[in-house]
């Protein structure tokens, strides 16, 4: 077998799975990174035609999608998507359910449902998260005790299958570019390759030699490589497709971020406006309330002041009609004086009598 330096040139992955994969010498190299990611042996028998993975005019947007039946009945579904989707998880979920009808037919029992494995490598992230794979699968777990639903030994024999879950479909997802380059085992050597189209001579990971060997762009007859060639081109032309379309998304998401902040400040000048009116109609209100108390204290103390100047006549009266008295003048004249009534004046006279 020729031998090949770290620095080996290697077509992408992708345009590997697109174009080579379906020649079946080439097999044993899905076969190997399969081996390695479901840690037990794989063997391909076939690959499977569906919807989904016929080609059709979206192929310019980098997804491969390959469906493969392995030696234990089950499909597995490959898929490399360069572009990122905001829905991916969706779509895998109906590429999967997809998947199982259309290998159920028309009076089939559902023992008869083939186990679906979904593979995604993508170049993007796929949500929240810092691992670079992530594996999904169904747990069924009691609500009140916790415990896992299990298969009976019927079932087991039925079905080949240890638990619920080894029935429902699985999903790997891995996220090449989140890979830091950090080699520590079989699958990371794999990932690797799939980041940079490079295998390094101390990988040993199951069929990682073999796809160094038919990746190289070396080995490629002359006819490949002029269509890896243009498809290397066409990928540029994409990224710069999608870079322009990423700027024109930025470019109209801020003039809406602009048109909201004017409105929210459009918003809160008329709430401003609005409540400075409702403070100047409240002061106003409580100026005029104020202004009412105040006059009412006003026509008050008027009154009292009417009322003490009135008593304080009357006190004076009764002090001049007392030293009239004391002098001798007569009831009748103090009173024509005076104005006071003849008994007031009788009354002070036998008070000034008592206290001779």
């Amino acid at each position: 077998m020729p031998t090949f330096t770290k620095f080996t040139e290697l077509v992408r992955f992708d345009w590997f799975m697109k174009y080579m994969f379906r020649d079946k010498r080439n097999h044993d190299v899905i076969e190997g990174f399969l081996s390695v990611l479901l840690k037990e042996d794989i063997t391909i028998v076939e690959i499977l035609e569906s919807e989904g993975n016929k080609e059709s005019k979206d192929d310019k947007f980098n997804r491969v999608d390959v469906m493969v039946k392995t030696l234990k009945g089950e499909h597995i579904i490959i898929e490399i998507q360069n572009n990122e989707e905001f829905d991916y998880l969706q779509r895998i979920l109906y590429g999967a359910s997809k998947t199982i009808a259309e290998t159920m037919k028309r009076g089939m029992a559902y023992e008869n449902v083939k186990k679906v494995i979904s593979v995604s490598i993508v170049y993007f992230k796929t949500g929240q998260g810092t691992d670079y794979v992530y594996h999904g699968f169904t747990v069924f777990k009691g609500l009140h005790l916790q415990d896992e639903l299990q298969l009976t030994a019927e079932q087991k024999a039925a079905f080949k299958r240890k638990t619920p879950t080894d029935l429902m479909p699985e999903y790997y997802l891995i996220q090449a570019l989140s890979f830091d380059d950090r080699v520590n085992d079989s699958l990371d050597e794999w990932v690797y390759l799939f980041k940079n189209s490079e295998v390094k001579d101390s990988f040993t990971a199951k069929g990682i030699d073999k796809a160094k060997e038919k990746l190289a762009v070396a080995k490629l007859p002359k006819k490949k490589r002029k269509e890896y060639e243009r498809y290397e081109k066409s990928l540029h032309s994409d990224a710069s497709w999608n870079e322009m379309e990423r700027i024109k998304a930025e470019r109209e998401a801020k003039k809406m971020k602009e048109l909201e902040d004017k409105l929210k400040m459009a918003t809160q000048n008329a709430k401003n406006a609005k409540n400075a009116k409702t403070t100047a109609e409240k002061e106003k209100e409580n100026a005029k309330i104020e202004l009412e108390k105040e006059k009412e204290n006003a026509k008050i103390a008027l009154e009292n002041e009417k009322e003490n100047t009135k008593i304080a006549a009357e006190n004076a009266k009764i002090a001049i009609a007392k030293e009239l008295l004391k002098n001798g003048i007569s009831v009748e004249i103090v009173a024509l004086s005076t104005q006071l009534s003849v008994e007031v004046l009788q009354m002070l006279k036998d008070e000034i009598e008592l206290e001779k």
